[in-house]
């Protein structure tokens, strides 16, 4: 038996376990002829044991081969426990390299350094199971029973040495349980997950060729394969040259890696079209806005001719603003469409991403100068409609603050108080001549935005203590 898991320990059998030797036979006719006159002679010699009762054995009495059996028993007790130990090693020793293979964490190593002091314990054993084995010839027919008894007390010596050591080998199988538990559910991930990653690069691989089948070149997306072929020949290489754990890692790496090229091959068809739809209409959406920022200098006009100089002024550079972003759009959606032409998918997403925002700012800020119009004049024919609505909202927020108490909380009360009073001011600058009444829009807004933040802290307070 041996001590460490590298080296399997195969020791020379017991003298009793050795085959014995056969004495040559003469071959031919002559050796058929001394056969044949031996047998009279060997016959004539056995007479006198027939007529004693038995083989030479008995003329030594009845203990001494009573001893002969005991011992013979125990030497057969102690060969079945000595191949019990030897076959529990053997398969612990299987166990301890799955977990090597496996795991590099201390208490594998711990477990491999418990392993290599319980095989000392086992060769100590073995070593007194064999000695006593071959010092003592059972078969011998002068054997006496001293000699027998000797050799059973021996024997069941090493019998009980070998039980007791592999009660110790027992309870460290036992306590291998979840290292090698760990490592089996390693083990049986290993070799799906290297197939996986071997579909998913050849999956990949056929999802490009289709690909290019249509015209479409993919160069990114081939480039991508490409660095994945290094990963692929470790992955051949195996476990046992890159250690189990970092061949999971790399298989899975490479399957997430191979799918993700996969998928994006596949869509790639759908990607252009895509991309060949958002140009159209991008450059539809900009010659609609051409037509539209042209239409913000006769709003313009208007504020000016009707309104005081702040309902307008924030509005002055945006005919200016809209030519330029028109503009900027019209020259990355030209970057597009040549991107798009060369295939090249991320540069062409990414000029139309810009454009899109380009136009997006541009259609708020047109927008605006038309909306600034229509409120000024709804205000201008009919301001009280503004003002209801804003103390309304400040009425409904000061029953809520009341609902239940005697007196508000003066959290509460303060600011709705401060917004009645806003309001009021606000109120208040449409008196004048010229009335500001981008102003006024712009205050009773903040008013409700005010009363909007008490509201909702008084359901949040409420909310919590019914909690």
């Amino acid at each position: 038996m041996t001590a460490t898991p590298a080296q399997p320990y195969s020791p020379s059998l017991p003298r009793a376990h050795r085959p014995r030797r056969r004495l040559p036979r003469t071959p031919g006719p002559l050796g058929d002829a001394l056969t044949l006159m031996a047998l009279p002679l060997l016959a004539a010699l056995a007479l006198p044991a027939a007529f004693a009762g038995g083989g030479t054995r008995r003329w030594f009495g009845g203990r001494a081969e009573s001893q002969r059996a005991e011992a013979q028993a125990a030497k057969d007790a102690a060969a079945a426990a000595f191949y019990e130990l030897d076959t529990a090693q053997r398969d612990l020793r299987i166990s301890i390299e799955t977990i090597t293979a496996v795991d590099a964490s201390s208490a594998a190593r711990r477990a491999v350094a418990d392993f290599d002091a319980l095989g000392r314990r086992i060769d100590e054993a073995s070593h007194q199971y064999i000695s006593a084995v071959d010092a003592h010839d059972l078969d011998r027919d002068d054997l006496e029973a001293s000699a027998a008894a000797r050799a059973r007390t021996e024997l069941t010596a090493a019998k009980e040495e070998l039980d007791r050591v592999k009660q110790e080998l027992d309870r460290f199988t036992d306590g291998l349980g979840p290292l090698l538990g760990k490592a089996e559910t390693q083990l049986a991930r290993l070799a799906p997950a290297v197939e996986r990653a071997r579909q998913a690069l050849l999956a990949a691989s056929n999802a490009l060729d289709s690909v290019r089948t249509t015209g479409l070149k993919a160069d990114d997306l081939a480039a991508r394969l490409a660095a994945l072929s290094p990963e692929l020949t470790k992955l051949n290489q195996g476990a046992g040259q890159h250690g189990v754990p970092q061949t999971l890692e790399r298989a899975e790496r490479v399957t997430r890696e191979a799918e993700a090229v996969r998928v994006e091959a596949e869509r790639l068809p759908e990607r252009a079209a895509e991309i060949d739809h958002r140009l159209v209409s991008l450059r539809t959406r900009a010659q609609a806005l051409t037509t539209r920022s042209e239409q913000v200098d006769p709003i313009l006009s208007e504020l000016r001719r009707r309104f005081t100089v702040a309902c307008w002024q924030d509005l002055q550079r945006v005919p200016d603003i809209a030519a330029e972003n028109v503009r900027q759009a019209e020259t990355k959606l030209a970057e597009a469409h040549t991107a798009r032409a060369e295939q090249r998918w991320a540069d062409a997403t990414a000029l139309l991403s810009t454009v899109r925002a380009l136009l997006n700012t541009t259609d708020e800020a047109v927008s605006a100068a038309g909306d600034r119009l229509h409120r000024l004049n709804a205000v201008q024919k009919d301001p009280q409609q503004e003002i209801d609505r804003t103390r309304f909202a400040i009425r409904d927020a000061q029953r809520l603050a009341m609902a239940g108490r005697n007196t508000p909380d003066p959290r509460h009360a303060r600011p709705l108080d401060d917004a009645v009073s806003r309001l009021e001011r606000a109120v208040a600058t449409l008196d004048g001549r010229h009335p500001d009444y981008w102003h006024f829009l712009t205050e009773t807004e903040a008013v409700r935005r005010a009363v909007s933040r008490v509201v909702s802290l008084i359901r949040d307070e409420r909310g919590a203590a019914g909690h």
